[in-house]
């Protein structure tokens, strides 16, 4: 299998990571340490100022790390997962209009990482995770929000720009997997609870893809017209 990784965004997100998280926890020891002093009206305001702007980075600290500087990060993940498919196998870490994607004989495969433990339920039009580590859930965005989202927005990003470069009739070879990384995962989803995704662990990803390609093997001349648009000659 090929990789292709944009190992400069990497980078640079893995580092705004860092300095987000570091500049929201030095705001809110300030904010901490102005609250704790005698109180006059505008020192309450540069506290409470202080420890908002302090959450908010924090915030963006944490997704960032969470995608891009923590090991390991959800593409090296994929990468193991998926070792093993042969070379007529591509995978796209953010070089395309979707975070991960997997070009090869069963097709384009859209792959969405989720980082969520506990045990994953698909009903009534939504995702939802039993279980997990609560303190996670509320302060390290571990919760599992909306994946049927994700899927849909990352669909519809890939159909326009496969329309407009290839023509629409390329559009049939596009799936999608929620791949859920956490080893403490479980799925519990039947095909009659009609997800909008293959819903699966990185355990198993590898498994779907090869069985796919026994159902709709894409010929050579498909693959190499999807790799030209990525970037590969």
């Amino acid at each position: 299998m090929n990789i292709i990784s944009n190992e400069s965004l990497i980078r640079r997100n893995a580092r705004i990571g860092q300095i987000t998280m570091l500049a929201g926890l030095g705001v809110l020891i300030g904010g901490m340490i102005i609250s704790f002093q005698n109180k006059v009206a505008y020192q309450f305001f540069i506290s409470i100022g202080a420890l908002v702007l302090g959450f908010i980075l924090s915030q963006i600290g944490i997704y960032y790390t969470n995608r891009w500087g923590r090991r390991p990060r959800p593409d090296e993940i994929l990468d193991v997962a998926l070792k093993g498919l042969d070379n007529q196998y591509t995978l796209y870490h953010y070089t395309t209009t979707v975070s991960h994607l997997l070009v090869g004989p069963s097709g384009l495969w859209i792959l969405i990482p989720k980082q969520q433990g506990g045990t994953i339920t698909y009903s009534g039009g939504r995702y939802r995770q039993k279980g997990g580590n609560l303190y996670l859930k509320i302060f390290a965005q571990d919760s599992i929000g909306r994946p049927d989202l994700d899927v849909i927005t990352a669909e519809s990003e890939l159909k326009k720009l496969i329309d407009d470069k290839l023509g629409d009739e390329y559009n049939s070879y596009i799936s999608s997997a929620l791949v859920f990384t956490n080893a403490k995962a479980n799925i519990d989803i039947t095909e009659a609870d009609d997800p909008p995704a293959i819903t699966t662990t990185a355990g198993k990803i590898k498994n779907v893809i090869r069985k796919e390609a026994k159902n709709k093997k894409m010929a050579k001349a498909q693959i190499d017209a999807f790799n030209s648009l990525f970037g590969i000659e």
